[in-house]
């Protein structure tokens, strides 16, 4: 009969169904990626201020999208950006391939 972890499917393909991933998994709910992505923000954001108490982070979830909004004095601001952007690119870059793990686009906006 073949391969036990090979399965036919109605049109006669064989597909394997070992270690796959469920890709059409919906959007953690009420909020839940929302809440995880603040948090890895927050804990990234005061990574690198002098004063960890004045990073704010929002975050709201529309539909399969997560805005976040970071929020540091003025005087920090060159901190979180870096060079030519580096630093904010570089957190960006964190919060996107977090947010697809979760199956939400996120994007994060910053703010002096």
């Amino acid at each position: 009969m073949g391969d036990p972890e090979l399965m036919r499917d109605d049109a006669g393909y064989e597909e394997s169904y070992e270690d796959e991933e469920e890709w059409d998994a919906p959007a953690a709910g009420n909020g839940e990626a929302a809440e995880q992505l603040r948090s890895l923000v927050v804990y990234l954001a005061q990574s690198l201020v002098d004063d960890p108490a004045t990073v704010e982070v929002d975050a709201q979830q529309r539909g399969g999208s997560v805005f976040l909004t970071l929020r540091v004095p003025e005087e920090e601001l060159g901190k979180v950006i870096g060079r030519q952007g580096r630093i904010a690119r570089a957190l960006r870059t964190a919060l996107m391939i977090a947010g697809s793990r979760q199956h939400v686009r996120a994007s994060l906006d910053i703010e002096g």
